[in-house]
């Protein structure tokens, strides 16, 4: 006999045949869906903005200046602020220290050279220049004693010889005898010529000691004068004098210059972003007066000194009438030849980025977003665009110091100045 199994229980019928009421989920799983589109919302509108820029700054369009990006003729130049310069310029060094005791000149007068200026005093030179005179004086007084003895001697042989003669020619006397006076007077008459010409060598050294004329014709007597009186080494105007009455100046100090009146140069500091392409004999363009005139480089000073080096020019012809030291001219020092080229205007964004990035505007015109661009050379009004960028295309021109960190700047028409 076969046992049929009973039909298993509905799950929602009890033992007594009523309903049983079904289990609640947990609350995580019942809002899992919401989390899930939430956090999807989120990623796709992070990704979105970081699409869109990243970072966002909004600015003021007062703020902002514009460049249009364009197509044109680039010229090469570099533009810089130069000033007028004496072409020499000779300083007024001291060859023995002391005391000023007079200034013979005012700064800013005229001078002839070997006019005397500025005299000091120094005692204590004074009294070894005179010691050494005298020591000079014994000596030449012991030079002079000397070839006189020697000369003494000399007319003494010369006159025995003559008479020995005659007895040598007679045999009164013996060959050697005669032999013997003529070795003496050749001996003396030697020691005659080294006598002088030694005595001429120490005169010209002890006059350079005395008075640095190494000729042996300075005055030795008023030596000490001279080395502390200070005269102009050319032609010229007397500036930046520095000696006052009773002053104290070391020896090798500098009491002034003197410049050339008439005769002018151009000198400059450039940017050490054109170190290595301004090279001596380029053509330089400036205007005076509305005149145009021309010079060209002559001597360039590789030395860096607060990011700009030293640069001096030479006029092309006569100088332009009426310039003087310290006069600002506008220089334009021509580095190659103008050739085509894309071009955004030059700005204060360029010292911020050094030309490696750029913010570019939206075509919308309501942000500007930034863009690795490459940038090549670079002149007073534009720069050279080598990648990154279009003719026709918008750049911010002006300063990004507040936008350094920003991937992307809004407008803000709501605050524009009128």
């Amino acid at each position: 006999m076969k046992r049929v199994a009973p039909a298993p229980s509905s799950p929602s019928t009890g033992s007594n045949g009523q309903d049983r009421p079904l289990a609640r989920k947990p609350v995580w799983r019942r809002h899992l869906p919401w989390v899930v589109v939430l956090l999807s919302a989120g990623i796709v509108g992070a990704w979105l903005l970081s699409a869109r820029g990243g970072n966002v700054y909004r600015a003021p369009l007062s703020q902002i200046t514009f460049g249009t990006v364009k197509e044109g003729p680039f010229e090469d130049y570099a533009a810089v602020r130069g000033t007028v310069a004496p072409l020499i310029t000779a300083y007024l060094t001291t060859d023995q220290g002391g005391a000023v005791k007079q200034v013979l000149v005012e700064d800013g007068a005229r001078v002839k050279a070997g006019e005397p200026l500025v005299v000091l005093s120094n005692p204590a030179l004074q009294l070894q220049v005179a010691a050494q005179q005298l020591t000079f004086e014994q000596t030449r007084f012991k030079y002079q004693q000397d070839l006189l003895n020697i000369e003494h001697q000399i007319s003494t042989l010369r006159a025995n010889l003559a008479r020995d003669k005659i007895l040598l020619d007679g045999n009164a006397i013996a060959p050697s005898t005669y032999l013997q006076e003529q070795e003496e007077y050749d001996y003396y008459t030697k020691l005659r010529a080294a006598t002088i010409a030694s005595r001429a060598t120490e005169q010209r050294v002890r006059a350079t000691q005395l008075t640095g004329d190494a000729t042996g014709k300075a005055d030795i007597a008023n030596a000490g004068v001279e080395a502390l009186t200070i005269r102009a080494p050319m032609d010229g105007q007397l500036t930046a004098r520095d000696a006052e009455v009773g002053q104290s100046k070391a020896q090798g100090a500098v009491l002034g210059q003197v410049n050339s009146a008439d005769r002018f140069k151009l000198s400059a500091q450039i940017d050490e972003y054109y170190l290595g392409r301004v090279i001596v004999g380029q053509e330089t363009r400036f205007s005076i007066d509305d005149r145009d005139y021309r010079a060209h480089v002559s001597k360039v000073y590789p030395q860096v000194s607060g990011g700009t080096f030293k640069t001096d020019f030479y006029f092309d012809g006569v100088a332009p009438p009426g310039i003087h030291v310290g006069q600002a001219v506008d220089l334009k020092v021509e580095l190659g030849g103008a050739s085509r080229a894309v071009l955004v205007p030059n700005g204060p964004f360029y010292q911020d980025t050094g030309g490696n990035w750029v913010f570019v505007v939206t075509p919308d015109g309501r942000s500007a977003v930034r863009r690795n661009v490459r940038l090549g050379r670079r002149n007073a009004d534009y720069v050279e665009v080598v990648d990154g960028l279009k003719p026709g295309e918008r750049v911010i021109i002006s300063g990004y110091e507040a936008y350094q960190k920003m991937d992307r700047i809004v407008f803000d028409t709501d605050n524009a100045s009128p």
